[in-house]
């Protein structure tokens, strides 16, 4: 039923929520498409698509084109060790910073940095766009840092000092670059 809201689906799968008869293979047909949907469902690749496909039409039509709008813009990458979590940590982190929207990753609105540095958005300048209550990222939900050690029995912390991820996001910001609009003073 959730997919069908988006997409109209093969006539089987309509027969079938129709209440029609089906014979045994036609249903381990919908059988089999539907657990493709449940797949999708939870599927960003599948997500951004959905979202991206409506937003791209209106543009292409206001625009008075066609082709790909949003290119490369979504890129999934897998992080296969704990050196490559922490560095996606560290630029996404950077984000608001690289693109000149802070100063300071205490300044960095609606960001985990922020959030693991104890400050409270309310309490800094305010951002222009602020998303809303429903749509914000639970900061509570942080996971934590173990202090450096590894525990193979705890998997809900990440592997290193929370000075030492601190240090490396501080070193990171403050590297001028020249494809970049901002950095840490």
């Amino acid at each position: 039923e959730r997919w069908r809201q988006l997409f109209k689906g093969p006539v089987l799968v309509q027969r079938y929520q129709a209440g029609g008869s089906l014979t045994k293979p036609e249903l381990e047909i919908v059988d089999e498409i539907v657990e493709d949907w449940r797949q999708r469902l939870s599927d960003i690749s599948w997500f951004m698509r959905c979202l991206n496909e409506p937003i791209a039409r209106w543009a292409n039509q206001e625009d008075n084109c066609t082709g790909r709008f949003f290119e490369g813009r979504f890129k999934s990458q897998a992080l296969l060790d704990e050196r490559a979590v922490l560095s996606c940590m560290a630029y996404v982190d950077l984000n608001p910073i690289r693109a000149g929207m802070a100063d300071t990753p205490e300044s960095s609105h609606f960001t985990s940095i922020q959030e693991r540095l104890g400050m409270k958005p309310e309490t800094l300048v305010k951002p222009q766009i602020e998303p809303d209550t429903e749509t914000a990222l639970s900061m509570a939900e942080l996971m934590s840092f173990s202090g450096g050690e590894h525990h193979s029995h705890q998997p809900q912390h990440l592997p290193f000092d929370l000075i030492d991820y601190l240090e490396l996001v501080d070193w990171s910001g403050r590297a001028i670059r020249d494809d970049k609009r901002g950095a840490i003073k």
